[in-house]
Formats: C-alpha cells, sequence, structure tokens
C-alpha cells in the first residue's frame, strides 16, 4: 500500500526562503554575540568596570512636553539612512553606466571606465574622504552631506560595475539579436529585455554592495558629519561609557543591514531569482 506524504506547502516554502537569511545571519550573531558579553563581562569584572546600561535609553529617545522624541543616536541614524539612500542610488547609477560603458564599443569608453575602476578599488576609501573633502570639496563648493555621499557613491559604483559587467556579459547574445530582429532601439533593448534579466542574476551581489555601503557609512564620521557613529563617539568622550554605547551602535548597523537582507530575501522571491 502507497501513501502520499504531503511535502510543505508553497505559502511555507516562501516564508522559509524570506525568513532563511535574516534568522540565519540573527542566530550566527547571536551566538557570537553571547560569547563577547561573557568574554566582556569577565574582563569587566577583572578591570572593576561597572555597567551602566540604564544610562543608554536617554540616548535614544526622551520624553518632553508630552511627546516622545529622538535623542541622539537616533538623529544619528537618521542622517545615516539619508546618506546611505542617497549613496546607493547614485551607486546605481554610475556602476550601471560604467559597465555599459566598458561592454561597449567605444575605446574611450572602454578606457576611461577601465580607469576608474582601477584607480577607486586601488585606493583606500579614508584617502579618497579625505582628497574629496580637503582638496576637491572646496575647489568645487561641495558641503560635507553632497562630498561624503559622492565618496561613498564613487567608492562602491566602481565595486557595482563590475558586478553589472558580468551580469551583462553573461547575458546570451542571442536576446540581443532578437531584441533587433523586433525592431527595438538599444534603450528598449537593455529596459524590456537585457536589464530585467540581469537585475535577476545579480541581485545577492548587490545586496552585499548595499550592506557594505551601509557599514562604510561610518568612516564618513571623519567629516564631521554628525551620523550614527560620530553620535556614538560624541556620547563616549561625554559619559566614559565605551562598552555600552558602542554595543548599541553595532546593534543598531545589525538591524538596519538585517533588515536589508530581509528586503532583498523578499524581492529575490518576488522576481523568482534562483537560490543557488
Amino acid at each position: 500500500m502507497v501513501h502520499n506524504v504531503a511535502g510543505p506547502s508553497p505559502g511555507l516554502k516562501t516564508i522559509g526562503r524570506i525568513s532563511k537569511p535574516f534568522f540565519t545571519g540573527l542566530l550566527q550573531v547571536s551566538l557570537v554575540a553571547v560569547f563577547l558579553l561573557w568574554l566582556l563581562d569577565t574582563g569587566a569584572e577583572a578591570m572593576n568596570y561597572r555597567w551602566q546600561w540604564y544610562r543608554i535609553p536617554q540616548y535614544l529617545w526622551f520624553f518632553e512636553d508630552g511627546e516622545w522624541f529622538p535623542a541622539e543616536l537616533l538623529e544619528g541614524l537618521r542622517v545615516t539612512l539619508q546618506i546611505s539612500a542617497v549613496s546607493l542610488l547614485l551607486t546605481l547609477a554610475i556602476g550601471l553606466v560604467t559597465a555599459l560603458l566598458r561592454v561597449s564599443g567605444s575605446v574611450i569608453g572602454r578606457g576611461l571606465s577601465w580607469g576608474y575602476v582601477e584607480l577607486i578599488r586601488n585606493t583606500p576609501l579614508l584617502v579618497q574622504i579625505y582628497l574629496l573633502y580637503f582638496v576637491f570639496g572646496p575647489v568645487l563648493g561641495l558641503e560635507r552631506f553632497t562630498t561624503a555621499v559622492l565618496a561613498l557613491s564613487l567608492f562602491q559604483g566602481a565595486y557595482t560595475a563590475e558586478i553589472f559587467r558580468a551580469g551583462l556579459t553573461s547575458v546570451d547574445r542571442g536576446q540581443f539579436e532578437a531584441s533587433n530582429s523586433l525592431g527595438l532601439s538599444a534603450l528598449d533593448s537593455y529596459r524590456f529585455v537585457i536589464l530585467p534579466q540581469v537585475i535577476k542574476r545579480i541581485l545577492p551581489p548587490l545586496t552585499n554592495e548595499a550592506v557594505s555601503l551601509v557599514k562604510n557609512s561610518s568612516i564618513v564620521s571623519v567629516m564631521a558629519i554628525f551620523d550614527l557613529t560620530t553620535e556614538g563617539r560624541n556620547i563616549v568622550a561625554d559619559t566614559a561609557m565605551p562598552f555600552e554605547v558602542w554595543f548599541t551602535v553595532a546593534g543598531i548597523y545589525l538591524v538596519v543591514t538585517l533588515t536589508l537582507s530581509g528586503l532583498a530575501a523578499w524581492l529575490a522571491y518576488r522576481l523568482d531569482t534562483p537560490s543557488h
């Protein structure tokens, strides 16, 4: 007698596919966090350090005149998110244009895009920020926020360009020929035929670039921008609570990047991106 055993429903598979990266990452980070907390607590006892976690909420939010307001850390998070969001849009634009130049028939275009990618990838981000902030910024009249966005976008754009280029070269030549045979213009071919296929294939590495961009945004604190990292450093200077403050800052960054990973997993499901 044969028994039919029903597998997981499509809905459960979908939920599992979307939530798996989030919960896997959360579990791994939690294990590491537990070990680090045990290690730090042991060290703090040896140093006779007094934990003051009860003081942290006042730097996240405060209550005044019957309303809740964001405090320093949440205000810094707002600036970090603004810089990251604008930089991400500009990064995608720079990466796509550079990749199209790399695969184009223009010798000058290929040379310029190759020079840009190699220059950015082979110099430190901090040096690029200093050059933009202290040299090109005053010459061009750029504000600190604009300089920070430009520095991050140029840096991440070089890596993103290589991802786009890999996606473009992976599309079969027959797709380009089929577009031409349908009478589509070059713009419409990329818009309706080529780029949708490219996006599906490069979504995972693009997610990595987005997460890296959020983390790299902490470096713009050297420009005295009051982002999350700068606010954390100022609070540490005022309160002498390095452990509590930096763990809180790291936790906020972790929530942001895990949220990004979850959104990317949901988008991969919507686009039916192969999982491997």
